[in-house]
């Protein structure tokens, strides 16, 4: 079939061809929601099929799946094969996204509730790759200025919150949790005052449904803290880390979904 052919044939099935891909046969790399897990990753080797491949990283990014859990009110998650490779002679496979920014794992730029603020294509590298540390944070609501003393906040300095949302909220799915462990507005402004550069947390958002959601978003980001929400930290205890998370690189946006990995520094992994 030569090329003028298969773009016609393209745009030929371009509306038949709509279907969500749980219903294909799609590889994943892991079975559990988070992506997270102790055995051997995978990948596609020339031939295209699977190899292990070990690695000491943390996968803690929750997959972006048709019909996921989302913020209520933001647009559901549609992920579709708009062409699938063998029917009708189709060459290959091709993933249609109708998606909000703020999908599964992703990041908060300063324009999401700063006007003027940077665009997700404005971050700094340096904000999500480096070391970080992992907090743990046994509260049932909200995170309070009283939870944060001690912890010897330092500017700069990158940190993730783990909750019981990664177990509790995330297994709730697609469910939407409105009672989510969040950040008060307080120590939002506490996080703010001490200059730390990232904050991570391990479901939707940085601020409680309902709550200070606004709030809590406008204090953090206008002092410049690009936020990491929606990680899934089962795999993962309190303790230090490299960080390695990369949203893509859209311009302009307000968010964008992200791959974010954890590495220890100190031997600070889950137990099965």
């Amino acid at each position: 079939m030569n090329a003028r052919r298969v773009k016609r044939r393209f745009a030929d099935l371009s509306f038949r061809l709509q279907k969500p891909l749980e219903n294909v046969t799609v590889i994943r790399d892991r079975e559990s929601m988070g992506g997270a897990g102790k055995g051997p990753s995978t990948w596609a080797g020339k031939s295209g099929r699977r190899m292990a491949m070990s690695s000491e990283w943390i996968d803690v990014t929750v997959p972006l799946e048709n019909g996921m859990v989302h913020w209520e009110g933001d647009p559901e998650v549609k992920i579709y094969r708009h062409f699938e490779l063998g029917v009708d002679g189709m060459p290959c496979n091709l993933t249609k996204l109708e998606i909000s920014a703020h999908t599964a794992t992703h990041m908060d730029a300063m324009c999401h509730f700063v006007p003027g603020g940077a665009g997700m294509d404005e971050m700094p590298l340096e904000a999500t790759i480096g070391p970080c540390r992992v907090i743990g944070m046994d509260v049932e609501d909200q995170i309070m200025p009283s939870d944060l003393e001690g912890l010897d906040l330092q500017r700069g300095e990158r940190i993730i919150f783990k909750t019981r949302n990664t177990t509790r909220s995330w297994d709730m799915a697609p469910a939407f949790d409105r009672n989510f462990v969040s950040i008060s507005e307080p120590a939002g402004k506490i996080l703010a005052e001490a200059g730390v550069m990232t904050v991570g947390v391990d479901y939707l958002s940085i601020g409680g449904f309902e709550k200070d959601v606004v709030e809590v978003h406008q204090v953090m980001l206008g002092a410049g803290i690009w936020v990491i929400e929606g990680l899934r930290l089962v795999d993962v205890d309190p303790g230090d880390y490299d960080l390695l998370c990369l949203p893509l690189k859209i311009k302009g946006a307000d968010g964008a979904p992200c791959r974010a990995l954890l590495k220890s520094r100190s031997g600070s992994r889950a137990e099965a």
